[in-house]
């Protein structure tokens, strides 16, 4: 997990789902190659796109991973398949060709990981050769490492290939307005929440020791030249960041990817300078720009949260305790609470409104909310004021809070004026598939692309079949 990020990565869990489907287009299982032994006893090429080579195998193992997953193989024949790889090399292949970099210190710690997952799963990494048909660890993890570095071409490439595509109110309104009446999307019930939040505070002489043994470190990196990443593992309480030496990979023209105050540190600093001792709501950092790439920048953090004693946090209850009770006595609104008390930067001033990281609006649909918020919501009345919530982030910091719902929204036909926000993702949307659909005709004139002859009377989606 990236505990800095406001939107966060997926957990372990599932990463791992994601992971398995590429780790199964590896091998087939024990039955299902009885199954199949007749099918792929001669591994053909299905396919060339630029660099990559598409066998007959990856194509019979796509299949068998998607009925792993319980996935209705039905909805899809062997050429849409094979059109859905080819569009994954094009991707990779340009990725390659216009020099995009990919994180190969992050792909090293996906396959750890996943492997340490299969281990776990099955008992031991001899059993997981076993299972996977592989001859040994080191080529295993070469076949992970591979498949994931092709996976992070292609989503670099469609990032890319999107990236600076913005769209105008004009043409959100056209949009709308060309969407038949009939054919307007309906959207589901939805809440506002707003929460008030209490830290315990931590003593002066706590967190000067956090600062001084910050400094300490930056010393080090700085006077003697010691690793800065060396020192992230060792010392960094930043689970997200640690094993990959705390770094994360930041882009001047996507802001807010991190708090604020992290990414106003980063982007003052030049290519190789480590930064003072600083403080966000995660704790006290230090970074240092590793790397910088046009828009891109690649820093390390190293993260120290003071420790918090047992009677600041009976402290903090009390202070919660009593907000509330003024609230109840309405000596004071919910909303002006949030903004004199709650220690929640990004909601304070908005009268302790989330959020939705996801959306970036105010709305949570009932049916996605995150299953931790939704059990502290689910018996709320509208306006109702929850009990203290004791809380611990994915970094171990605790922090009482207090929650209501704000309003509820019925499930209802898209409507412009109150779903503007929605329409307008939907439209950006569009424009962003036309973008990549036109790319991908270009690309495809370009590219060499060579299509095995048993292939060619699919009706591909793409024009793969050139003339």
């Amino acid at each position: 997990m990236m505990p800095l990020q406001k939107t966060f990565m997926k957990d372990l869990t599932s990463y791992t789902l994601s992971i398995l489907f590429f780790v199964f287009t590896l091998t087939v299982s024990h039955s299902q190659q009885d199954n199949l032994s007749q099918r792929i006893k001669i591994d053909g090429v299905a396919a060339v796109v630029g660099d990559f080579i598409i066998l007959d195998s990856d194509i019979d193992k796509t299949l068998i991973d998607l009925q792993s997953q319980g996935v209705n193989v039905n909805d899809f024949d062997r050429c849409s398949l094979l059109g859905k790889l080819m569009e994954d090399k094009l991707y990779a292949h340009h990725a390659e060709q216009d020099s995009l970099e990919v994180d190969n210190e992050q792909i090293y710690s996906y396959v750890d990981q996943t492997i340490e997952y299969f281990v776990n799963q099955l008992g031991s990494m001899e059993k997981v050769l076993e299972f996977y048909k592989k001859k040994d660890e080191g080529t295993f993890r070469q076949e992970l490492f591979e498949i994931n570095r092709i996976n992070q071409l292609s989503e670099r490439m469609q990032t890319t290939i999107i990236d600076e595509i913005e769209i105008t109110p004009e043409e959100v309104r056209v949009f709308f307005q060309n969407i038949p009446r009939y054919d307007l999307p309906i959207f589901g019930a939805e809440l506002e929440i707003a929460q008030i939040v209490v830290k315990p505070e931590v003593s002066e002489e706590d967190e000067m020791k956090i600062i001084q043994r910050l400094e300490s470190i930056r010393d080090d990196v700085v006077i003697n030249g010691s690793s800065f990443a060396t020192k992230a593992i060792l010392y960094s309480q930043d689970p997200g960041s640690r094993s990959t030496g705390g770094k994360y990979t930041l882009n001047r023209s996507r802001r807010n990817q991190m708090v604020k105050e992290f990414e106003d540190v980063c982007y003052r600093l030049k290519e190789g300078e480590v930064s003072e001792p600083f403080e966000t709501d995660f704790g006290w950092h230090i970074v240092m720009v590793d790397k910088v790439r046009g828009q891109e920048l690649d820093v390390r953090h190293i993260l120290l949260k003071p420790e918090v004693s047992n009677n600041a946090l009976l402290e903090a209850k009390k202070k919660i305790d009593l907000i509330r009770k003024r609230i109840i006595d309405k000596e004071l609104t919910f909303e002006e609470a949030a903004k004199s008390f709650s220690d929640e930067k990004t909601t304070k001033n908005n009268g302790g409104v989330l959020i939705n990281p996801t959306t970036g609006n105010t709305r949570f649909e009932l049916t996605k909310i995150d299953p931790v918020l939704y059990t502290q919501i689910q018996r709320l009345n509208d306006n109702e004021i929850s009990a203290p919530l004791l809380e611990q982030d994915n970094i171990g910091s605790s922090s009482y809070k207090i929650i209501k719902v704000t309003n509820r929204f019925d499930e209802h036909v898209a409507d412009y004026s109150k779903d503007y926000i929605k329409i307008k993702e939907l439209a950006l949307k569009e424009k962003q598939l036309k973008t990549i659909q036109t790319w991908m005709s270009e690309k495809i004139i370009e590219t060499y692309i060579s299509v095995n002859k048993d292939s060619r009377e699919c009706n591909f989606a793409n024009k793969w079949l050139k003339k």
